[in-house]
C-alpha cells in the first residue's frame, strides 16, 4: 500500500474517514482471499483506492465522496478510463446528480457504502465483462479495417499485375507488392528456365532482389533446381516455407542457407517466407523469397540491434497474404511469358522476313534495320519537341514497337518483284550485255570472213598489192566502227545521264542491220535494248520502275494478311504508305498530306536518307550527310515530305547513333 497522504478535499470528512478506510481495507482483504478470477491482482495505490488488475484491464474501487471531492486521485488512470481499459466502482451514491456524465468518464457501478462480497463480485464481474466486450469489439473493428485495407491492396495489386506486360517490370512489381503486404525488409525472385518435363532438370534463374535497408549490386545467375537450396526445395515440392531463423534450420531439413551473401554485404537474414509461383497448368514458373519481416515496416535494419529488436517471424496471416499475391502473380507472370513468347515469334518472323528480302537484294543489306533505327530515333525526337505542330505527340511502348515492325518490313513487298528487276544495277541485264557482245563479235567475224574471201578471190585473179591493202584498210575501219559502237553501248549501259549524241548513236545502232547465219536480217540492237539504253536517269525502264514501285502495294497486301492483333493493327498501313507524298503525287494510292499516317511520314524521311547515304550500293556512291540533308530540303520544297519533320531530323541528328554503330 502506498500512502500518498489525504487530499485536502477530504479533510471535512475526517470524522468518517477512518471508517471508510476500514471498509476499503476489508474490501481489499476479501478480494485477496476470494479473487474473482485466477491471476487477478489486488493493490492499494492510495488509502482511498482499491485496484483490481486482470491482464490489461483495471477496476478502481473508491468511496463515492472521492468522486465528489477528490476526483484528482483518478488522474493516473485518465487515459485508461478514456480508452475503456479502466472502470470505476463507487461505494455509496455520489452527491453529483449527473450520472450520465459519470458513466461517460468511467463509472460503471454503484454499490453499498459497506458492500457484501457478493455485491462486489457482481460489480467487478460486470466491469471486467464490459471492458472485455469493448476490447473484443474494437479488435473486431481493427481486424475488419485491416481486412478491408488488405482486400483493397490485393485488388490494387491484382489490377497492377494484370496491366503490366513487360516481364522485368512485372517481376519487380510482384516482389515489391509481396514485400509491402507482409512487411518484409527484403526479397528476391527466381524464374524457372528449361522445357524438360522433369523440374529437377530445369534451372532457377535469379532475376532480381530488393532491400529497404541496404543498397548493393546484384547480377543474374542460374542454379540447378535442387532440394539443397531453399528456393530449389520450394520449386520441387511446390509448397510454401516459413522459417523463423535461417541460421537455426529445423532438424532434418534437406536444405541449407548460404551465409556468403550476408557476410559479403553485411546483412543478417533471419526470418524467411518462400512460396512458389504456379501457372494455370499447375507448373512452377518462379519462386518468391521474402526476408526479415519487420515490426515497424518503415524502419531500416542498420545495426545488429535493429535485427534483434525489429525482425520478427512471418506469421500465418503473412503466409496467407503472400500466397494470395503469389497466386495472382503466377497467372500474371504466365501471361507475361506467353505475351513475351508471342512477341519473340513476331520478332523472329520479322527478322526472317528481312533476311529473305535482303537475300533477294544483297545490295541493300542492312537497309531495313537502318531505316527502322532512323525512324525510331526520329519518333523519339518528335516526342521531345516542345513546339510546332507535333509538340503534343506521345508514343506508348506498343506504338514504338508497331513502328519498328512496320519500318523493318517496309520493303517486304519486294518478294513480289522479279529478282532480276530488283537487283538490276545497269540499264541492261548481264545476259543482255553478253548477247550484244556475241552479236558484235559475230558481225566482226562475218566481216573478217567476207573481206578474207574477197582478198582470196582478188589474189586468184592476180590483183595488185594496192587492191589487197585497200581490203585490209576496209576491214580495219569496219572493226574500229564496231569497237566504237560497242564502247557507246557500254557507256550508255551505265545508270548515268547520257549526252544527246549518245542517244542518237544508240538509235542508229538500233537501225544498223546485219545478216544472221540463217540468212535473216537483224539489227545490232533490238528495240527493247534501245529502249533500255535510252533511259534518261538510273537503270530502269518505265515498266521496270513501275514494277519496283509495286513493291509497296505488295507490302500492304502481304502484311494485311498477317493477324497482327489490335496492338499492331496499323503495321500494314504504316509500311504501305511510306512512298506517299504530301502533294498527292506519291504511290500507290496518291494520298494527300492529311491522309498519310505520321509514322509513314517519319519513315519516308529515313528511307530517303538511308538510300542516299548507304555505302553498300554498287551502282552509286554514298552521298555525304550534308548533301543528303540538302536533298531532303529539296524534297520538302517539291511538296514530297514534311518540312517540320525534316527540321527535327536535322536538329536532333538522329543518324549519328545509326551511322556510328
Amino acid at each position: 500500500m502506498t500512502a500518498l497522504g489525504e487530499p485536502a478535499g477530504l479533510r471535512e470528512l475526517s470524522p468518517r474517514a477512518q471508517a471508510e478506510l476500514d471498509v476499503l481495507e476489508e474490501v481489499a482483504r476479501a478480494l485477496e482471499l476470494r479473487p474473482l478470477a485466477p491471476g487477478d491482482i489486488v493493490l492499494r495505490p492510495h488509502p482511498l483506492l482499491v485496484l483490481v488488475r486482470r491482464q490489461g484491464f483495471v477496476v478502481l474501487l473508491a468511496p463515492a465522496k472521492v468522486w465528489d471531492h477528490a476526483r484528482e486521485l483518478f488522474a493516473p488512470w485518465s487515459e485508461a478510463l478514456a480508452s475503456t481499459l479502466a472502470r470505476l466502482v463507487l461505494l455509496g451514491r455520489p452527491q453529483d446528480a449527473d450520472l450520465e456524465r459519470a458513466l461517460n468518464v468511467g463509472v460503471c457501478a454503484l454499490v453499498s457504502p459497506e458492500p457484501r462480497i457478493e455485491e462486489l463480485v457482481v460489480a467487478l464481474h460486470q466491469a471486467f465483462e464490459l471492458m472485455e466486450l469493448k476490447a473484443r469489439s474494437e479488435s473486431r473493428g481493427k481486424w475488419l479495417n485491416r481486412y478491408r485495407y488488405e482486400l483493397g491492396e490485393l485488388i490494387e495489386i491484382a489490377r497492377a499485375l494484370t496491366t503490366e506486360r513487360e516481364i522485368d517490370r512485372l517481376l519487380g512489381l510482384i516482389l515489391e507488392k509481396a514485400r509491402f503486404v507482409t512487411g518484409a525488409d527484403a526479397g528476391s525472385l527466381y524464374i524457372v528456365e528449361g522445357n524438360d518435363p522433369s523440374p529437377a532438370r530445369r534451372t532457377l534463374r535469379f532475376k532480381l532482389s530488393q532491400n529497404d535497408s541496404l543498397s548493393f549490386d546484384s547480377r543474374e545467375f542460374t542454379m540447378p533446381i535442387s532440394a539443397r537450396s531453399i528456393a530449389g526445395y520450394v520449386a520441387l515440392e511446390q509448397k510454401t516455407l516459413r522459417l523463423d531463423d535461417v541460421y537455426a534450420m529445423p532438424t532434418g531439413s534437406p536444405f541449407g542457407f548460404d551465409r556468403s551473401f550476408d557476410e559479403k554485404v553485411g546483412y543478417r537474414t533471419q526470418s524467411m517466407l518462400v512460396t512458389p509461383l504456379v501457372s494455370s497448368k499447375g507448373e512452377v514458373i518462379g519462386v518468391l523469397q521474402l526476408l526479415n519481416k519487420k515490426r515497424e515496416p518503415k524502419l531500416k535494419l542498420l545495426s545488429r540491434e535493429d535485427f534483434g529488436s525489429n525482425v520478427v517471424p512471418f506469421d500465418e496471416r503473412s503466409e496467407e497474404l503472400v500466397k494470395t499475391v503469389a497466386a495472382q502473380a503466377g497467372i500474371a507472370l504466365e501471361n507475361a511469358l506467353l505475351y513475351d513468347e508471342i512477341r519473340k515469334i513476331f520478332e523472329g518472323f520479322v527478322r526472317a522476313s528481312v533476311e529473305a528480302i535482303e537475300a533477294r537484294d544483297p545490295t541493300t543489306s542492312g537497309h531495313s534495320r537502318r531505316v527502322a533505327d532512323l525512324t525510331l530515333n526520329l519518333a523519339r525526337a518528335v516526342e521531345r519537341s516542345d513546339s510546332g505542330p507535333y509538340r503534343a505527340v506521345a508514343w506508348t511502348r506498343e506504338d514504338l514497337r508497331e513502328l519498328e515492325y512496320a519500318s523493318l518490313l517496309h520493303d517486304f513487298g519486294k518478294i513480289g518483284v522479279r529478282e532480276h528487276v530488283l537487283v538490276k544495277a545497269k540499264k541492261l541485264y548481264p545476259h543482255d550485255v553478253e548477247l550484244i557482245r556475241q552479236r558484235f563479235d559475230f558481225v566482226v567475224r562475218t566481216l573478217e570472213a567476207d573481206v578474207l574471201g574477197r582478198k582470196l578471190r582478188a589474189a586468184v585473179r592476180g590483183a595488185g598489192e594496192s587492191e589487197l591493202a585497200a581490203l585490209d584498210r576496209e576491214l580495219l575501219e569496219r572493226r574500229g566502227e564496231l569497237e566504237e559502237a560497242w564502247q557507246v553501248v557500254e557507256h550508255a549501259n551505265e545508270p548515268t545521264v547520257l549526252a544527246a549524241g549518245d542517244f542518237q548513236r544508240i538509235e542508229e545502232l538500233g537501225r544498223q542491220a546485219y545478216t544472221r547465219m540463217n540468212g535473216e536480217v537483224s539489227t545490232l540492237l533490238s528495240a527493247r535494248e534501245v529502249q533500255s539504253l535510252s533511259v534518261m536517269r538510273g537503270s530502269l525502264t518505265t515498266e521496270e520502275f513501275d514494277e519496283i514501285r509495286s513493291h509497296v502495294a505488295h507490302t500492304y497486301r502481304f502484311l494485311s494478311q498477317i493477324p497482327w492483333g489490335k496492338t499492331f493493327s496499323r503495321v500494314a498501313t504504316i509500311a504501305g504508305s511510306h512512298h506517299e507524298r504530301l502533294n498527292g503525287t506519291g504511290y500507290p494510292n496518291r494520298l494527300r498530306a492529311e491522309e498519310i499516317p505520321l509514322q509513314s511520314k517519319l519513315m519516308s524521311i529515313s528511307d530517303i536518307f538511308d538510300a542516299l547515304t548507304a555505302s553498300d550500293r554498287p551502282y552509286k556512291r554514298a552521298v555525304p550527310v550534308d548533301r543528303a540533308l540538302h536533298i531532303l530540303s529539296l524534297e520538302v520544297k517539291d511538296g514530297h515530305i514534311d518540312g517540320e519533320l525534316v527540321r527535327i531530323f536535322g536538329e536532333a541528328r538522329v543518324w549519328e547513333p545509326v551511322m556510328s554503330g
